[in-house]
């Protein structure tokens, strides 16, 4: 059996070029993933200091069950956010779990500042720090491949770059993973670039035996079963997550057009299956995943006069709404230039999509001009919108500086707050559902749709009950953590419900009550409120922008009092999980000290 006598954390000092091994019996109480991460941020963050201070921590941690069974297959970033200045949380699949996995350690914990551009190589014999100077100021492609170039390695290798975005600060870039992947929202590469972190290659050359015991091997077999015999994932792997573009525009719940309109008239012609039938070239899977999720489309680039490139870009919802139908952009193919644009130098393509649809509006009303933009832009015109992105980029004025803080810096600065769509400093996610999703992205952990799946709760519960909304929309983050502890793909939360999470643990050798699981949640839970709140942030002062309330979403427009409404109930709820959660802690000094 795997057994797991504490958390093996690999504590890397930029500043010194030190590195420390420790193991830690009383993180076992939090499993892995999320609930380790928290543990060691509480430990670490930096509330009173710059966030750019060498000081603030990243850390990068994976889960018990990470790659022994399918789709357990992600590594979770936490750190404090460069975008809104409290709690960031991300994921990211492909190779680096199970590279982590093998190279001995849970989680990766990095404080300090580099005296000058580094990149890391990590293997179970230990760290080694690379000179990093001659790839600043590259892009993820070209940096991501030369690293492949200069690492070697006999084991499991995974990469993780970031571009000129986080060299650059820019507080919405992102860290790339592996080419197809990323740690998106909320800044993590800007504090990479903040450390002159360029990189880390990550070899998995260890090995870790789970023996062989019936138990296990039943387990993992029933959860392949569901996995690849029925149906509850079949839509990820078919068309991916943009089999949702037709079904939320039928139901006016696409936003578009920076949200003036929750319906594109061509969606049709930028559906998951306009994809699949023009541009998808090939699927792939994170490692420890059957499923292949991931889609790749073929962008074809002319860079002459009957001169091709033919560039291999991944896509899914998120990305075909930020900077397909929110910025009106029709054609398939330039989407996927706009895509390939912003991760090739490191931005996060949701926020940039929304941003530039503020952006857009912003011109329309006159609130912005050619003094600002320097060029002249409307919806649907992707060839700007490029332009725009390298302006960023190249910082090419003031107006192109203040950007590099997101929309809601730009729009309290210049004008057009009523419609930026933002949501707790965030820019949203590609939905405008209804009341659940709007409270759901103001108020999760990560101000995401990923936290609560407020989304779906609109189209399964009547609009009407309150008390309902707001219950979901808790009982569901509080799984979801449970679920990031081991850290499972959210794609798969309904193959792995608490019977099974039991089971798998069981199975190489962890026993947790279904009890015992709860508890944990919902300590988690609360946690991340009082980060966050120690941060800064204060759940009473959520402002909803007027556009939400203009645009009509499935069940009609949303009322501004009723969100209100509706927030106030939130606070109450989490008021009286936060005073029943106190008794839940031993009195350790971390925990006094968010109490």
């Amino acid at each position: 059996m795997l057994i797991r006598n504490g958390i093996r954390i690999l504590h890397i000092d930029l500043s010194k070029e030190e590195v420390k091994e420790t193991e830690r019996k009383d993180l076992t109480d939090y499993l892995g993933g999320i609930g380790v991460a928290i543990q060691l941020f509480k430990e670490y963050m930096q509330p009173d200091i710059d966030i750019f201070h060498e000081k603030q921590p990243i850390i990068l941690s994976v889960g018990p069950l990470e790659t022994i069974y399918p789709v357990a297959t992600k590594t979770v970033a936490v750190f404090r956010s460069p975008l809104t200045g409290e709690l960031g949380e991300s994921y990211a699949g492909l190779r680096l779990g199970l590279a982590i996995r093998f190279t001995g350690y849970d989680t990766i914990l990095i404080t300090g500042k580099a005296k000058r551009p580094v990149y890391l190589n990590i293997s179970s014999k230990g760290v080694v720090f690379r000179k990093a100077e001659p790839l600043w100021g590259l892009d993820t492609e070209e940096s991501g491949r030369i690293m492949r170039e200069m690492e070697s390695g006999s084991g499991l290798r995974s990469i993780i770059r970031i571009g000129q975005g986080g060299e650059k600060l820019i507080k919405y870039a992102g860290v790339n993973v592996d080419t197809y992947r990323h740690f998106g929202r909320l800044g993590l590469g800007a504090l990479f670039g903040s450390k002159y972190l360029k990189g880390i290659v990550i070899i998995g050359d260890g090995t870790e035996s789970i023996g062989s015991q019936k138990e296990y091997q039943k387990t993992y077999s029933e959860i392949y079963k569901r996995v690849t015999e029925t149906d509850a994932m079949e839509k990820y792997h078919d068309l991916g997550t943009t089999v949702n573009v037709l079904p939320l525009n039928d139901m006016n719940g696409l936003p578009t057009k920076n949200l003036k309109q929750s319906y594109f008239e061509d969606a049709d012609k930028v559906s998951g299956e306009a994809f699949a039938e023009e541009k998808l070239i090939r699927k792939i899977a994170c490692s420890g995943c059957p499923i292949g999720c991931i889609h790749i489309a073929l962008y074809r680039n002319q860079f002459q006069q009957l001169e091709y490139e033919y560039i291999p870009v991944a896509y899914d919802h998120e990305l075909v709404f930020a900077v397909g139908t929110f910025i009106g952009v029709k054609d398939k193919n330039t989407i996927l230039s706009i895509i390939d644009c912003i991760e090739k130098f490191g931005l996060d393509c949701i926020t940039t999509g929304v941003m530039m649809g503020w952006i857009t509006e912003a011109y329309e009303k006159g609130i912005i001009g050619q003094e600002h933009l320097e060029l002249d832009i409307r919806f649907g015109d992707g060839g700007t919108y490029l332009e725009i992105i390298h302006n960023i980029i190249n910082e090419k004025n003031n107006f192109y500086k203040d950007l590099s803080f997101g929309t809601l810096y730009a729009a309290k600065k210049y004008g057009g707050e009523d419609f930026a769509a933002v949501l707790g400093g965030h820019e949203i996610a590609g939905y405008h559902t209804g009341y659940a999703n709007l409270l759901g992205m103001a108020v999760g952990a990560r101000h995401s749709h990923l936290d609560n799946g407020g989304y779906a709760i609109d189209q399964t519960t009547e609009f009407s009950d309150h008390e309902q909304i707001i219950q979901k929309l808790i009982e569901e983050e509080i799984a979801r953590n449970i679920l990031n502890c081991l850290v499972i793909c959210l794609f798969a939360r309904n193959i792995y419900d608490i019977d099974t999470i039991i089971k798998a643990l069981a199975g190489i050798g962890i026993h947790w009550t279904e009890t015992e699981l709860k508890v944990l949640g919902k300590k988690i839970f609360y946690q991340k409120i009082q980060i966050k709140k120690a941060l800064g942030f204060d759940y009473r002062k959520i402002e909803f922008p007027k556009r939400f309330f203009e645009t009509k979403t499935l069940h009609g427009k949303m009322d501004s009092e009723t969100a209100k409404k509706l927030l106030k109930i939130y606070n109450e709820k989490i008021d009286e999980i936060c005073t029943d959660a106190i008794g839940l802690f031993a009195e350790t000094k971390q925990d006094k000290r968010l109490i």
